[in-house]
């Protein structure tokens, strides 16, 4: 018997008019989104702000995790002019922080990492003052993929651990949670100026004790920030909800988090990886925002730069 949803998990719908046309403007350039391939329930709140997370290398996935609502299968031929039509939806959307996700791709001879770097190129060409936050796949650890992505200068580079370490093998049966580790760890080696990131889903069957020792190893590898949001279950053919989480303990993680020492935690039921992404560039880097034109909407009566 399905779970009933908790009242703090209810959405309250906006209006249907910019959704649609965002929504008109990925299929006309011939883009995805997670948004909309991974079911996240914050699309009709994104899309009506006019933000996505862009989801290149197509919409199918070489891998199969139990949580995950996108497709899997052979992956699709990979399209040239998409780096470009990226930095373009970005310009008509007015992003000022831009979140750039893929499907894993491990039949690829370079597992997509190419593709990742001509993307952040082309934004940064087309938009100088942009941030980018890159969300990728762990390339099977493979450095030189990470070096290949690094090379471009992502400002914010994101890798989720997903889940605590005894339930990788139900969770991501095709990814290691040393490998995740390690892929983080790297990207401070590279490049120390990229700030790193990843994410946490709860509700799988953690515990307190779990959750807190990978926050602890995800600091003690020097990730800058971290999200931990509610696991939905997206079909009734992907893993169950073991339990809804309560918002007060989501902001007890969060101040776990603080404690810890990461720059930045967002931590509650509806938190994914990209959802308001630019709150992290609005604490660390503000005055980059400020010099691409973005203006705080918790501003009152001018710009407000957060440091």
């Amino acid at each position: 018997m399905a779970q009933r949803l908790p009242e703090w998990l209810t959405i309250r719908l906006p209006r249907p008019d910019t959704i649609n046309e965002v929504q008109a403007m990925m299929r006309g350039k011939n883009l995805h989104t997670v948004c909309e391939s991974a079911r996240c329930p914050n699309l009709p709140e994104c899309w009506s702000k006019k933000t996505a997370t862009f989801m290149i290398l197509g919409d199918t996935c070489t891998r199969s995790c139990g949580f995950c609502a996108i497709k899997v299968g052979k992956g699709l031929e990979v399209d040239p002019f998409e780096p470009l039509n990226v930095a373009k939806a970005t310009k008509e959307l007015g992003l000022k922080h831009v979140v750039v996700t893929s499907v894993a791709r491990d039949d690829l001879k370079d597992q997509g990492a190419g593709q990742f770097a001509k993307t952040i190129t082309a934004l940064h060409r087309e938009l100088p003052d942009v941030i980018v936050e890159i969300l990728t796949p762990d390339f099977k650890g493979n450095e030189e993929c990470i070096r290949t992505v690094c090379a471009a200068e992502p400002e914010i580079y994101n890798h989720n651990i997903e889940t605590v370490e005894r339930l990788h093998t139900i969770v991501r049966p095709q990814a290691k949670y040393p490998r995740t580790m390690r892929v983080l760890e790297m990207v401070k080696e590279i490049d120390p100026k990229i700030y790193t990131k990843s994410g946490l889903m709860l509700g799988l069957g953690e515990t307190k004790d779990e959750v807190v020792r990978t926050l602890e190893d995800l600091r003690r590898i020097g990730v800058d920030a971290i999200t931990i949001g509610q696991y939905l279950r997206p079909t009734m053919k992907h893993l169950p909800v073991h339990e809804y989480i309560h918002p007060d303990v989501f902001k007890e993680y969060e101040v776990i988090g603080e404690e810890m020492g990461f720059a930045f935690v967002a931590s509650g039921p509806f938190i994914r990886s990209s959802y308001n992404a630019i709150a992290f560039s609005e604490k660390v880097m503000g005055e980059r925002l400020a010099r691409a034109g973005y203006v705080s909407p918790s501003a009152a009566g001018g710009l407000r730069v957060l440091q």
